[in-house]
């Protein structure tokens, strides 16, 4: 499908033109990187340590670079926190950008093909944007509040799964899981049993994505970042499913967890994880 013609498709689900400029700013940025690290995938990379097992590459830079660019040209005046170079902004700001250039970059470095270019903008701390795009399927999922999500330009909704012995359910594990490994085993001890399986594919962004667009049923992790699952988590809400803390709070960016589900399982999930 025509790059171009995609984004048109799309924006036409908008309300007004803000919304419509808002949101092919984020697709035409996640495009661009999105070509960038296609382009790089088959590559040698140049990997550097942030910590004992959190790596980054030489194209999470490259591709952040593309993004702070682009967006800074289409929208000049909103502040941008991307994971690589500007991720000590805060919420101060009424609007912003919240950027991961290469959400799974291990997976990226060892050449499993499960990443994703992540980016949202915030709203008084809500998403009003979001786009998340899997490059090497070229798929770009896109959601703008009270609008609708989509996948290129078909909309999208989770599923109408009501028992959880039917459930396919994403996880993932954090970096600091020697601290965090009690619960995490803990939590995969309760669900496992409970559901039909559970995946764990690595790139947080494209699980939610994959909620909202009927290939999980749910997804669950702890200790993750703002840019991990700002752009996800409107698309899970605006394809009709809804996501919250593991104690059923209204979910924050900034929260320490996250659980997204079709309504009918949300309450059976969140009485597992507490």
């Amino acid at each position: 499908m025509p790059r171009i013609t995609r984004i048109e498709n799309s924006i036409t689900h908008c309300r007004n033109p803000e919304q419509k400029a808002l949101l092919a700013a984020a697709c035409r940025a996640a495009l661009a990187a999105g070509l960038l690290i296609k382009e790089r995938y088959r590559q040698p990379h140049n990997i550097t340590m942030k910590g004992a097992i959190n790596l980054v590459t030489e194209t999470d830079v490259a591709a952040e670079a593309i993004i702070t660019a682009l967006l800074t040209e289409d929208t000049p005046g909103i502040p941008i926190m991307a994971e690589e170079t500007t991720a000590s902004h805060t919420l101060e700001a009424e609007q912003l950008w919240v950027v991961d250039p290469l959400d799974g970059t291990t997976n990226f470095a060892h050449g499993f093909p499960f990443f994703a270019v992540s980016i949202a903008l915030l709203d008084h701390g809500r998403p009003v944007v979001g786009a998340v795009y899997a490059p090497l399927l070229d798929e770009l999922f896109c959601a703008v509040s009270a609008c609708g999500a989509w996948l290129n330009d078909q909309a999208i909704a989770v599923t109408d799964t009501s028992r959880l012995i039917e459930a396919l359910i994403g996880t993932g594990f954090p970096y600091e899981i020697e601290q965090t490994l009690p619960k995490v085993i803990g939590q995969l001890a309760t669900v496992l049993p409970r559901v039909r399986d559970i995946r764990r594919a690595g790139a947080a962004a494209l699980d939610l994505a994959y909620v909202a667009c009927s290939r999980l049923d749910g997804f669950y992790e702890i200790n993750l970042q703002p840019w991990d699952t700002a752009a996800g988590w409107l698309l899970v809400e605006e394809a009709g499913g809804q996501v919250s803390t593991f104690s059923g709070a209204p979910y924050s960016p900034f929260a320490p967890e996250i659980l997204a589900s079709n309504r009918a399982l949300h309450r059976q999930l969140l009485e597992l994880l507490r």
